[in-house]
């Protein structure tokens, strides 16, 4: 599990966004994502974090990996 800081994710269609990119890239990842806060938890045996980074980062966010 790892938890994402995105700051430029603002609303419920960024949600959308980047639920639908995850699982497309690992169909089996789950998500917590907590908008007033701006983070978004992944738990994926499949992606790496800068994997997941990298899939948030082509759907057109900002992300930033937060520290445990």
């Amino acid at each position: 599990m790892s938890q994402f800081l995105v700051p430029d994710m603002t609303c419920g269609h960024c949600v959308k966004a980047i639920t639908a990119a995850v699982t497309e890239a690992d169909p089996a990842a789950t998500l917590q994502i907590d908008l007033p806060s701006h983070r978004v938890t992944v738990t994926s045996q499949k992606l790496s974090d800068d994997a997941v980074m990298e899939t948030l980062r082509e759907a057109g966010y900002t992300p930033a990996l937060q520290a445990a």
